[in-house]
C-alpha cells in the first residue's frame, strides 16, 4: 500500500465521523482571498490541526480550516488557506488535501491565488483566469513511486485548466460586468519576491503572472482525474523598468480589494457548473 493511501485511511474516518457529505466541488482559497468561505452555508468546519497528516498553515493570512457546506444549494468543500513550498513542506504534503478531496468525491477543483502581474496590460486589482502554467518550483508532487489507484504514472498536461470552465467564467464575467484577464501562471518557490532580471526572464518565456503556489495542487488534481478552474488576483505590478518596492501588507490589501468580484465569479460558476 502506498504512503498516501495509508495516510488517507487515517484522515478520512476523522472527517466521516462528523459529515457524510460527498461534495462534487472543491475550493482552494489563496492569500487574502478567504471571503468566499463566508458565503458557505456551513455544515462542519475542521481545523487543519485536527486532521491527521494535514500540514498547518504558517502564513498569517491563511485561516487553516477545511469547510464543508453548501453554496447555491450545492455541496462544496473549501480549504480556507493553503500550504506553500517555502513553508518547508514537501510537495506531497502541500497537495495531500487535494488527495483527500478526491477521495471525498470532488470532481471539480477551483483554485485561487494572489500573483504578481508581468503582462504590461495587467494592473493591480485585476482578476486573471488561468489558461496554462509554467512550473519553475524545481520539484513535482508526482516524483517518487506512483500509485496507479490514485492516477497514471505519466498524466497528460495538455489541458490542465478546463477550457469549458474558462469559457464559462468569461461569459459570467461579461454578464456581471467584471473585467477579467486571461493568461499563463508561473510558479517560483519564494518566499523572497523576484528580481528585475527574473521578472524579465519570466515575461520572455511566456508568463503573464508569477506566484508561489497553485501548480502543485493542479498537477495532483489532473493526476487524479479532476477538472480545474484557476483564477489569480493581480496584487502588484512586476514591470522591471518601473519596479516599485512592495510589502506583503499591500499585496494582501490588493487581494482584499478584488475579493468581492472574485467571490461573485466563483459563486456564479458554482451555480452553473
Amino acid at each position: 500500500m502506498s504512503e498516501i493511501k495509508e495516510q488517507l485511511i487515517k484522515t478520512l474516518p476523522v472527517i466521516r465521523e462528523k459529515t457524510g457529505s460527498k461534495p462534487r466541488i472543491g475550493i482552494i482559497l489563496g492569500t487574502g482571498l478567504g471571503a468566499l468561505a463566508d458565503e458557505i452555508d456551513k455544515e462542519v468546519v475542521f481545523s487543519y490541526k485536527d486532521l491527521p497528516h494535514f500540514p498547518l498553515s504558517t502564513v498569517e493570512s491563511h485561516a487553516g480550516n477545511l469547510i464543508f457546506g453548501k453554496i447555491s444549494g450545492k455541496d462544496v468543500v473549501a480549504m480556507q488557506g493553503r500550504f506553500h513550498y517555502y513553508e518547508g513542506y514537501t510537495m506531497r504534503q502541500i497537495t495531500y488535501p487535494v488527495r483527500v478531496m478526491r477521495e471525498l468525491g470532488v470532481e471539480i477543483l477551483m483554485v485561487s491565488n494572489a500573483a504578481g502581474g508581468l503582462n504590461p496590460l495587467f494592473r493591480a486589482g485585476d482578476i486573471m483566469v488561468i489558461c496554462d502554467h509554467i512550473n519553475l518550483l524545481g520539484d513535482n508532487p508526482l516524483i517518487g513511486p506512483n500509485d496507479d489507484h490514485l492516477g497514471p504514472r505519466f498524466p497528460d498536461m495538455s489541458e490542465p485548466y478546463h477550457k469549458k470552465y474558462i469559457a464559462m467564467i468569461e461569459r459570467i464575467a461579461l454578464k456581471e460586468r467584471i473585467k477579467i484577464q486571461k493568461g499563463v501562471f508561473s510558479a517560483m518557490t519564494g518566499p523572497s519576491l523576484e528580481t528585475r532580471a527574473e521578472y524579465r526572464m519570466l515575461r520572455m518565456i511566456g508568463a503573464d503572472v508569477i506566484g508561489m503556489s497553485t501548480v502543485p495542487e493542479v498537477i495532483v488534481a489532473v493526476h487524479a482525474g479532476m477538472k480545474v478552474l484557476g483564477m489569480s488576483v493581480i496584487t502588484d505590478e512586476c514591470f522591471p523598468d518601473s519596479l516599485q518596492s512592495i510589502d506583503i501588507n499591500r499585496i494582501i490589501q490588493h487581494a482584499k480589494n478584488a475579493e468581492p468580484a472574485l467571490t461573485t465569479l466563483m459563486k456564479r460558476f458554482i451555480e452553473k457548473v
